[in-house]
This record gives structure tokens, C-alpha cells and sequence, in this order.
């Protein structure tokens, strides 16, 4: 056998070796979240990243539309910009995900959330997906990125390693390279035995929405500070590994509490005569 064959039997063995790192349903269970991105070779060059490793579900928060349609004729991307779902929200975008992941340069950034190397990152990643979770992955806009509002929905903050003096990356560059870094190493990634399903994104929505029903008939919330509450209660709702089943049996109370609260207001509006 020559050289050049040893060398590319190497890289099939290689090949084949990365792509079973995640299991094809795992692979499936991850999404990738573009945010109003405009240029449609960033687009294109994104959807061709994800079909080189497999991941095929995209979705698409406020395209800049002229650019979405230029990108579906990306060479080799078709199948998954066709397939692209698109969504007026980050919020409806990730509903059904149980880990949401947002992407960013750092730099002079404020985030509430502490940033993770990509490297670290992609282990939390993998190990979530191994436990059955849904994942969603967000990019944004080439010119700023993910805004503050769209970093509220994410569990956990990615950046690429880069120099200090050039943060940022190319959008379809970034997509290869947090893809790739998911599915390498497979002999260093050992499953992890299932578990429970933890609460979505949606369903951690609807606990709130009652949670802040109940706060509110308590006259809970401070004047004028309704809005800062919610952002603060949302954010520690997210850090809570909260199952499925633990946040039904909390909204069960939660809607007692709830009934009560209305009773009391409804007797004390309509006393007895």
C-alpha cells in the first residue's frame, strides 16, 4: 500500500471516528439558531459547516430576506437552508430546548452569564445530549451579535479563543469550528447513563408566567421594578437543573397558591352583606 492510500484510510478511520461521537439522534437533537444574519455567503457557508458534520436542523430568527433566499443556492447546503425553519423570536426558536447556548466574542461585553471556553463548553454540550436534552446553539448578526435580549434565553455563553486584539470571528468560520469541536474526541467523551428529561425552555416559561401571576396577586412585586423581577427570576430559573416531572409537581403548588390568592381577592371584593 503506498503512502498516500495509508494516509487516506487514515482519514476515513478519522472521519468516521468524529461523527460517531454523538449518536445520530443526539446529533439531531441539536439546533442551530441563526439571528438576523444578513450576508448570504456567511449563511451559506454555515449550512455547508453543518452538513459537513451532520447537523441538519436549522433554524432562522429574522433573516434578512434577500440574503436567506441568495443562500439557498449555496453549493452542497440546499437540503438544510430548505429545510430552515423560520421564527420571529429567539424565544419560539428555542422553546422545545432543554440547554440553550449562545455564541459571542466577549471582549469589554457585560454578560450575566460567565462565558466558557469553546472547549468547555462543547463537554457540557455533549454531556447533555448524552442525558437525551435538546440543544440549541445561537449566532448572530455579522455586525454586533447577539443582542442582550437574546442572551437572556441562553443557560451557558461560548467564545472561540482568539487574540485579544481580533475577537471576532467570520459567522459561517465560527459555525465549522463549534460543530467540529463537538464531534472530536470521541475516545475522551464517556456516556453518561440517562436520566431524566429536564424542563424546556417552554415549559420553564410556563411556570414562570404563573410564578409572576402569583407574585403579583401578593402585591409581590416592588413599583416600577416588575420588569427587572422577571429578568432576575428567569435567570435563576435557568441555573435550576429542574426536571420535567420536579416543575410540574412546583407548578401544581404554585397554581394552589394561585387559587387561593384569587379567592382571597374575589371575597374580599364581593363581601357578605
Amino acid at each position: 500500500m503506498s503512502a498516500l492510500h495509508e494516509i487516506q484510510n487514515a482519514e476515513r478511520v478519522t472521519c468516521t471516528r468524529l461523527i460517531l461521537v454523538l449518536t445520530p439522534e443526539q446529533i439531531d437533537n441539536v439546533r442551530i439558531v441563526m439571528v438576523r444574519t444578513r450576508n448570504p455567503l456567511n449563511v451559506g457557508a454555515s449550512a455547508r459547516a453543518m452538513s459537513n458534520f451532520g447537523f441538519l436542523n436549522l433554524s432562522v430568527v429574522q433573516p434578512y430576506d434577500a440574503a436567506f433566499r441568495e443562500a439557498r443556492s449555496a453549493v452542497d447546503a440546499e437540503p438544510v437552508l430548505t429545510a430552515a425553519v423560520e421564527f420571529e423570536d429567539v424565544a419560539h426558536a428555542v422553546a422545545d430546548c432543554s440547554l440553550v447556548v449562545g455564541t459571542t466574542g466577549g471582549g469589554s461585553r457585560h454578560t450575566l452569564e460567565p462565558i466558557q471556553r469553546l472547549e468547555a463548553g462543547a463537554e457540557l454540550i455533549r454531556h447533555h445530549l448524552q442525558s437525551g436534552g435538546k440543544v440549541a446553539m445561537l449566532f448572530g448578526s455579522e455586525k454586533v451579535g447577539l443582542s442582550n435580549d437574546d442572551l437572556n434565553h441562553c443557560h451557558l455563553l461560548l467564545r472561540i479563543p482568539t487574540r485579544s486584539e481580533h475577537l471576532s470571528m467570520n459567522l459561517g468560520q465560527s459555525v465549522a469550528i463549534c460543530l467540529y469541536e463537538l464531534v472530536r474526541d470521541a475516545e475522551m467523551v464517556k456516556a453518561a447513563p440517562l436520566g431524566p428529561r429536564l424542563a424546556t425552555v417552554e415549559e420553564r416559561e410556563r411556570f414562570l408566567a404563573v410564578l409572576l401571576h402569583a407574585l403579583s396577586l401578593s402585591n409581590y412585586f416592588p413599583l416600577g421594578a416588575e420588569h427587572t423581577t422577571e429578568q432576575r427570576l428567569r435567570r435563576l430559573l435557568r441555573h435550576i437543573p429542574v426536571t420535567q416531572r420536579e416543575l410540574q409537581e412546583w407548578l401544581g403548588l404554585i397554581r394552589q397558591i394561585v387559587w387561593k390568592l384569587e379567592s382571597s381577592h374575589s371575597k374580599a371584593s364581593h363581601p357578605r352583606e
